[in-house]
């Protein structure tokens, strides 16, 4: 079987046609699984802020970091994904394959909010803590405004690490 238009078939080596088709195939399979990761399984703990309750699912290994909230389409109101890094550092976000527009708190290892972002969907835009931080957490886009959390507020229940 080929996947090239009929007039490569007659034009081509036999050779150059099927390292032609594998190269496709390979791009399709490469394709399909990086549009199709999502973190699922993940462990969850809650977190407060005022009188809120989040269930933050934990992205806690590179693995989990990386892919985050990629591909999904939805996220229940109080819940959200807590990043657990293990230094303090400038951690950026962006919002590639991320399909839901989201809102990120940087938070200081004490559980004080150190800046928040409003994210867009599908784009590459650095959001990027005012300070080193070891965790970050993401949630629907406003979640943070509509409820008057500000940076300088405290989440609680962070893992200690």
């Amino acid at each position: 079987m080929s996947l090239l238009p009929p007039f490569f078939n007659v034009m081509l080596h036999p050779k150059i046609r099927r390292s032609i088709t594998q190269l496709i195939i390979g791009t399709i399979l490469f394709s399909v699984y990086a549009f199709a990761q999502v973190n699922t399984g993940l462990p969850t703990l809650e977190l407060k802020i005022g009188v809120y309750r989040i269930q933050a699912e934990l992205a806690d290994t590179p693995r989990t970091r990386e892919v985050g909230l990629m591909n999904r389409t939805s996220m229940p109101t109080n819940s959200g994904m807590l990043f657990v890094f293990e230094q303090k550092a400038g951690h950026c976000f962006w919002m590639s394959n991320t399909k839901i527009p989201l809102s990120i708190a940087f938070i200081a290892d004490d559980g004080k909010i150190v800046n928040i972002e409003e994210m867009q969907a599908q784009t590459t835009n650095n959001h990027c803590p005012q300070a080193p931080v070891r965790y970050a957490l993401e949630m629907n886009k406003q979640w943070f405004s509509e409820r008057v959390i500000v940076p300088g507020m405290v989440i609680q229940g962070l893992p200690k690490k």
